[in-house]
């Protein structure tokens, strides 16, 4: 056999024990007539001891060693001298014997360390090297033991695990559509599924009740950090079931994650309606591990002073930031500038200073009178020693969301949003239909299968923004890490749904055709959702990239470097498929 142990496992205890390890050689260090090599492997690493008194000739292949030599060792477990207590192997080492080099290496384009000297595309392009790095590794190791608790708890809650199609129907579900040529179809595309909706939806038609999935999922969209074009999701689906049954059952397997991932208890979890979430943080996904609630301002500043861009306003909204009045010209000037970066789109930032001292400064001094001020002060509960940022805006909900980029960048610039600190809730009661001004019309908030509330449906005809969804997202330290809704089981109610959103009936008809078709054989009232994998990873493990927890990712254009893809193919294979390129220049 290659090994008898692992380079993770030998202790004191084993001490005299003549064993066999193979690995990766870490690094090499040559002291006197002694040489000494730590060797990794997924499970540690062990110090290997090579002495040029007791065999020269096995030493001087010792020394030949290079990093990442791919080697075999047979030697006798003995107690170390000098011992390591940051590694669990440090008590002992192996006095070498036998040398074996299974594999050689070049120099590695980066060192394989934690604390690497590889920049991200570099890294990227050796992947294969970096998954040998420990901190990547865990990573992956966490995934693995998450996805390994979340398929225990849903098959104790009987869950069946059913794979759906990879090659699909291009339906529309809020992204762009991967298609896929057909060769058998010339001019006809499959779609990468954005997600095996309508799919579980038919499962359920189907009676199999309760339904989950590790799913792979695909959408063509823009990326950032907690995107990629290909990512995971904890796909579930169940029958006979009420909002608040499907809420229940998975903030209970929230909390056996964080129990057992973790060791922290989750206690019951608040449900904050959609307009709450932005009146109070201008976000669906509201970070609550800190305040900095907002407050509206308009009574207080719009048309009680001389200042036009209040006076105009349609939204005027402060945060405090407490402590902070003593914060100079250029820190201001630098948060100023992040409000008016693209990203965020404010036009400019107000700020009051409320003095330790009780004096009061302010960027809208010569608009206001000092009473006007501490009317302020009051308002928004701020003390002395407090600074106030303000927001307006001719758009209430655009405005608001850009007091929400504000209230983060203070978290982070404060040091507020701890990542081992764990604030989890439920956004409830989303609107139904969001307007698009891309597509000019209205669009389904999660898609065109969502329940609307049974107290709203008498508005679909004439006032469909004010119809409120039966959905819900779960949230944990602003982000959404999972969604999901009860869905439409009428037939009659689907099609109407398609009119609102701008089907015409055929059109419905040719791209959920089948969808409707099984509503008519019974189907049952049905509920889901879906966790995004990658992201419930990435905050278990407090990364900033969901990047760090894939195996194999894509860059921020999509592009796999490693492989180098996506890339051209030649001529053969477009004259299989029936496709003639006509690129734009």
């Amino acid at each position: 056999m290659y090994r008898t142990n692992t380079c993770g496992e030998l202790r004191l205890s084993d001490a005299g024990k003549e064993v066999t390890l193979a690995g990766w050689v870490q690094r090499t260090r040559k002291m006197g007539g002694m040489t000494f090599v730590d060797l990794r492997d997924r499970y540690g690493i062990t110090q290997l001891v090579f002495n040029e008194a007791d065999n020269a000739e096995l030493c001087g292949e010792a020394n030949k060693l290079g990093r990442e030599y791919c080697i075999q060792v047979k030697g006798i477990v003995n107690e170390r001298q000098s011992k390591n207590s940051k590694i669990p192997t440090g008590d002992i080492e192996i006095i070498v014997k036998e040398l074996n080099v299974l594999s050689s290496s070049e120099t590695p384009p980066f060192t394989i360390e934690d604390n690497t000297d590889g920049g991200d595309d570099l890294r990227m392009k050796y992947r294969y090297l970096d998954l040998r790095r420990e901190a990547v590794r865990k990573n992956m190791e966490l995934r693995h033991r998450m996805t390994i608790l979340i398929r225990n708890f849903l098959d104790a809650a009987d869950f069946m695990e059913v794979e759906t199609p990879i090659l699909i129907g291009s339906t529309p579900e809020g992204a762009r559509d991967f298609v896929v040529p057909s060769r058998m179809n010339p001019g006809q595309f499959y779609a990468l599924p954005q997600s095996p909706q309508t799919l579980k939806q038919l499962l359920m038609v189907a009676g199999f009740d309760r339904y989950f999935q590790i799913a792979k999922c695909f959408r063509d969209e823009d990326l950032r950090a907690d995107r990629q074009p290909e990512f995971t999701q904890i796909d579930c689906e169940m029958s006979f079931v009420d909002q608040e049954d499907v809420i229940n059952l998975f903030e209970e397997m929230a909390r056996h994650l964080f129990r057992e991932i973790r060791g922290i208890e989750l206690p019951k979890l608040e449900q904050m309606k959609w307009h709450d979430a932005m009146k109070r943080f201008g976000s669906d996904k509201p970070d609550l591990r800190f305040g900095m609630e907002f407050v509206e301002l308009m009574d207080d500043l719009k048309g009680t002073g001389s200042f036009s861009v209040f006076n105009e306003a349609a939204y005027i909204g402060g945060i405090v930031v407490s402590g902070c009045a003593d914060y100079s010209r250029k820190q201001l000037n630098e948060l100023t500038d992040f409000v008016k970066r693209p990203q965020v789109g404010a036009q400019g930032l107000v700020f009051i200073k409320y003095n330790a001292d009780g004096t009061i400064k302010s960027s809208i001094d010569k608009f206001y009178t000092e009473d006007q001020l501490l009317k302020v002060k009051e308002t928004t509960g701020a003390k002395d020693g407090d600074l106030v940022l303000i927001l307006s805006g001719d758009n209430v909900r655009k405005t608001q969301v850009q007091l929400c980029s504000l209230r983060l960048e203070m978290g982070d610039r404060l040091g507020l949003r701890d990542k081992n600190v764990f604030k989890c809730l439920w956004i409830v009661d989303f609107p139904l239909f969001e307007w698009s001004d891309e597509e000019q019309r209205l669009m389904a908030t999660h898609h065109p299968f969502t329940m609307p509330n049974p107290d709203d449906i008498k508005l679909l005809d004439e006032h469909p923004e004010q119809v409120r969804a039966k959905a819900y997202d779960f949230v944990c330290n602003g982000i959404e890490v999972g969604g999901g809704s009860l869905r439409i089981h009428d037939t009659q109610l689907q099609e109407k749904m398609f009119e609102v959103l701008g089907f015409t009936p055929e059109s419905a008809k040719a791209q959920f055709g089948f969808l409707m078709n099984a509503f008519k054989y019974g189907a049952p009232p049905h509920a889901g959702l879906a966790f995004g994998l990658d992201r419930f990873v990435s905050i278990m493990a407090g990364l900033d990239s969901i990047r760090d927890c894939i195996a194999f990712p894509k860059n921020n254009s999509g592009r796999d470097v490693m492989l180098d893809a996506p890339s051209f193919i030649d001529q053969k294979q477009l004259d299989e498929l029936e496709i003639k390129l006509d690129l734009k220049a």
